[in-house]
Order: structure tokens, then C-alpha cells, then sequence
């Protein structure tokens, strides 16, 4: 566990400083636009690269030293940074040239978290694969708790421009922890179906997916995932716009609640640390589920700051439980030598829902819900004495269903034999090579 918690402790410092600049430039958008489509395009730009790239980080990753894909992730991440910022400084930004920057970024920061996602398996214990993953969480959610206060603080104070300047400084931190940290390589199988050298191109981009699909519980992990999903982007999407509009633009109210909901994610991951998780992995995917999808919900029934943070925190407590808990399973399962084209093939199904998300949400929030329910509108009748009218009220109806959703496959997953009994049905990657040796 040592590599591991010495590149947990370096990208921890190093995320901080990322989410303030995206938190900055979430305020900076909205100010400049005042748009929910534009900063659900945000979104839709840093995902569509991946979904190009993703297909062939997977063979990238299996093939090429993963420290190395990591380092080229950083600097690519540095030099975006640094373009963002050097456009503010002379006064040249604008929003088209934040979409062109993420877009970059997506495309090599997939092939750096593929790296990173592939190379657990190889620097942590089985037994620890839980409580990796939820480390993992802990350094995203503790700096949802961080960067918001700090960002939120300082944006009245040294503007973008400033926050862009600790984003670099920190960047050195990931950096310097990755550098003196030992990355093993796995041992490529030797049968024809585990190495690339004897597969033509188009085995090579479809090797995950036809890995996945010839496992039936494997591929009822991915169609779950999938449908859970899709409601949780669309929810991810509409979340700033959500509190922005129902507070007119109040940054230090978004501030609070994108902290607490951090706080909840750390708290998570430090309670599943702690435990290391149900012994069914299955359970703490579904149940997560559930809960944060529950929870979720009950931001959208109330305008109240203080409900807010108080539901996004127990939320987002759930979120490294099922998280973690389906990462386990893909990791017991699935050869560490296999982990970077199966892993693609699974992310990039991930990445299609991050990518029509915003497409769906955006416009369905300014075009449709939004104007349904201002005072009169046609939604008005029906949802309008539970959510009230005006600015966010249509956000929140697509929040709000969208939440449910979640919850609803959470439940529904345990009706699934395949699913439910996903552990049992496919035996850890390792009891296998046992069985293949006595034979």
C-alpha cells in the first residue's frame, strides 16, 4: 500500500488546486452566459475526446508503461491550465476557448485515469481493493470540500486569474509524488486472446468489449451501470445551474453546498475504508445506488440552504460505496494483464451516457422545463405547488425525476439473478489460473 498512499497524498494536493480553478470557472461562466447549456457543454466537451481516445487507451495503457501515461497526463493537464490562464491574463478568454482546452484535457486525462484504474490492481492487495477505491473517492470529495471554500472565498478577491495561479502551484505536488513512486507492469498472457501482438486492429479495439459480452455477469454489471448512469449525469449536469438559479447566482451559497456534498463523499470513504465494505460487492453497489439516489432527491422538495447541504452530504456519503464496491468486483474478475482494453471497453460505455447527458439536460432545462414552469406555463399544474415557479424551478423537476431514477435501479437490480449473483456466477481471475494449472 505504500506506492499507492504515496501518489494518494500527492494527487490530494494536486486535485485541490484543479477543483478551484473548475469551481472559478463555473462562476465565470455563468456569469459571462447565464446559460445552463453552456455549462453543461463544459461537460459535453471534456467527454467527447474520451470517447474518441477511449477505445485505444485501452490498448495503449496494456502496452505502454503506466507511469509514464500518468506523467504525459500531468503535464497535458499543466498545459491547460497554463493556457486558461495566460488567455484571462491578457484578456482574451472566452468561453469557445474553454471548450477547445477541456476537449484536449478529456482526450489525455482518459488515458492518465485508465493508467491509474488499471495499474490499483498491481500496487494494492486484493483484500484491499475496496478501501483503494475508496481512498481513491476520498481524494475528489476532499477537495469538493476544500476547493468551493477556498475558491469561493477568493474569487471576490484575486479573480480567476488567481485561482489559476495556486491551480499550477499545486500541480508540482502530483507531480513529484508520481515521479519517485515504483509502477509495476503486468505480465501479458500468453494465450492468443491475451496478447495484442497477435490481434489485428480491429481485435484489438473491440477485445474489452467482446471480453465483457461473452460474461454474462459482467455484461449485467455494465447494463446497470448503464441505466443508473444516465440519470445520474443528466443530475450532475444540472446540479450548479440548480442552485445558481434558485439563489441568483449566490457563489458562496453553491460554495457551501458543493462542500458539504464533499464532505459526505470524504466521510464515505473514510466509514468504507474503515469497514472495507459488505462482503458481497454486489450489495454495496446496489444499495448505493439506492441511497444516493434517495437522498439526492430531497435536494430538489425544499429552497432551503441548509437541507441542501445536509441531503447532498448524505448523498454523496453513497457515492464511494457503490463506486468502489462495483471497481472491486472488475478488479476480482478480470486478469490485471486484461484490465486496460476491458476497462476501456466498460468506460467508454460510461463515457457515451457523460456525453449525452449534457446534450439531454441542457437544452431540456432552457428549452422545455424551464419555460413549462414559469408562472402559467404547462407544468405548472402539476409539479408548481410542489416546486414553486420561476427561475431553477424547471431544473429541479428534471433533478428530481432523474434522482428518483437511480433509486429505482438500485431496487430493481436485486430482481436479476445475474446480477444479484454476479460474484458467484464468475470466480476471481486468480481461482481461475488455479483451475487451468490443475488441468
Amino acid at each position: 500500500m505504500r506506492t499507492f498512499l504515496t501518489i494518494w497524498l500527492g494527487q490530494i494536493v494536486s486535485t485541490i488546486g484543479s477543483y478551484m480553478t473548475v469551481f472559478a470557472l463555473t462562476i465565470w461562466v455563468w456569469q459571462v452566459t447565464g446559460s445552463a447549456t453552456a455549462l453543461t457543454l463544459v461537460s459535453f466537451f471534456v467527454q467527447l475526446p474520451r470517447l474518441l481516445i477511449t477505445p485505444f487507451s485501452g490498448i495503449i495503457v496494456d502496452r505502454f508503461n503506466r507511469k509514464k501515461l500518468m506523467l504525459l497526463g500531468d503535464i497535458v493537464a499543466f498545459l491547460c491550465t497554463f493556457t486558461i490562464g495566460l488567455l484571462h491574463f491578457t484578456d482574451r478568454l472566452e468561453v469557445w476557448h474553454l471548450y477547445c482546452v477541456v476537449a484536449i484535457y478529456g482526450g489525455f486525462g482518459q488515458i492518465q485515469t485508465l493508467a491509474y484504474s488499471a495499474s490499483i490492481a498491481l500496487i494494492v492487495p486484493k483484500e484491499q481493493y475496496t478501501r483503494a477505491g475508496s481512498m481513491s473517492s476520498a481524494v475528489n470529495y476532499a477537495s469538493a470540500i476544500i476547493s468551493p471554500a477556498l475558491a469561493g472565498g477568493l474569487y471576490p478577491i484575486i479573480g480567476l486569474g488567481g485561482i489559476i495561479a495556486v491551480d499550477i502551484a499545486t500541480f508540482f505536488a502530483g507531480l513529484i509524488t508520481l515521479l519517485i513512486s515504483h509502477i509495476p507492469q503486468p505480465v501479458t498472457g500468453e494465450s492468443e486472446s491475451e496478447n495484442p501482438d497477435k490481434e489485428n486492429i480491429w481485435q484489438k479495439l473491440t477485445f474489452g468489449f467482446r471480453y465483457i459480452f461473452t460474461r454474462p455477469p459482467l455484461l449485467a454489471m455494465v447494463i446497470a451501470f448503464t441505466i443508473f448512469a444516465l440519470p445520474n449525469d443528466i443530475g450532475k449536469v444540472l446540479y450548479n445551474p440548480l442552485i445558481l438559479s434558485r439563489t441568483n447566482g449566490d457563489s458562496q451559497i453553491l460554495g457551501s453546498v458543493t462542500t458539504a456534498a464533499g464532505l459526505g463523499g470524504v466521510v464515505g470513504a473514510l466509514l468504507l475504508g474503515a469497514w472495507g465494505g459488505f462482503k458481497r460487492k454486489i450489495n454495496g453497489m446496489l444499495l448505493g445506488f439506492v441511497g444516493a439516489g434517495f437522498f439526492r432527491a430531497v435536494v430538489g422538495f425544499t429552497q432551503i440552504p441548509w437541507l441542501w447541504m445536509s441531503s447532498m452530504f448524505l448523498s454523496t456519503m453513497h457515492t464511494p460505496l457503490f463506486y468502489s464496491s462495483s471497481n472491486a468486483i472488475w478488479y476480482a474478475k478480470v486478469p490485471s494483464s486484461l484490465h486496460g482494453r476491458v476497462l476501456a471497453a466498460d468506460q467508454s460505455i460510461g463515457i457515451v451516457i457523460s456525453l449525452s447527458a449534457p446534450l439531454i439536460a441542457g437544452p431540456l432545462a432552457d428549452k422545455v422545463f424551464e419555460p413549462a414552469m414559469q408562472p402559467g406555463g404547462a407544468l405548472v399544474p402539476i409539479f408548481g405547488s410542489i416546486f414553486g415557479t420561476g427561475s431553477g424551478a424547471g431544473i429541479t423537476v428534471i433533478y428530481v425525476i432523474a434522482s428518483i431514477w437511480m433509486l429505482l435501479v438500485g431496487i430493481g437490480g436485486y430482481f436479476f439473478p445475474t446480477l444479484r449473483n454476479v460474484e458467484k456466477l464468475l470466480p476471481d481471475c486468480d481461482e481461475r489460473v488455479e483451475e487451468e494449472v490443475k488441468g
